[in-house]
């Protein structure tokens, strides 16, 4: 599920909570028995994100919350692989307008969606050796 925030928007909580109900209707469709087997999400310490609403609406739909480490450069997950990738595929062009770059960004996540949840799945696994083994 991929969303694009229109020029001047912000994220409110109201607006994150929504996104939380779309991504589990999306998973139904998209992934069957994934929300039955768990789903684990992990976001950042923005306020948009650890209001009231939005963390009702997460243990509403049933996601496990995984607490967010402290900052470290290796564990940085709004930095993991697939913003490099974007960069990569998306170097030395130039767009008229922000919607101009929607299909190509789209296009970078079809090509290469199993290789992102590769690395995802690895940033899942560096979470867990960071905050319950390492301490």
């Amino acid at each position: 599920m991929t969303n694009y925030l229109s020029k001047g928007s912000t994220v409110t909580g109201a607006y994150y909570a929504n996104e939380l109900r779309e991504l589990r209707e999306a998973l139904k469709s998209k992934r069957r028995g994934k929300l039955r087997r768990g789903v684990l999400l992990l976001h950042d310490n923005a306020p948009a994100h650890t209001a009231g609403v939005p963390a009702s609406v997460a243990a509403e739909c049933g996601y496990v919350l995984l607490p967010h480490p402290p900052y470290s450069p290796g564990l940085a997950p709004s930095d993991f692989y697939l913003f490099l990738l974007l960069k990569e595929h998306l170097r030395d062009r130039q767009y008229a307008s922000d919607n101009d770059i929607i299909q190509p960004v789209n296009d970078v996540i079809a090509l290469k969606f199993k290789e992102i949840c590769r690395k995802i799945d690895w940033l899942v696994f560096l979470y867990y050796v960071y905050v319950y083994i390492r301490p």
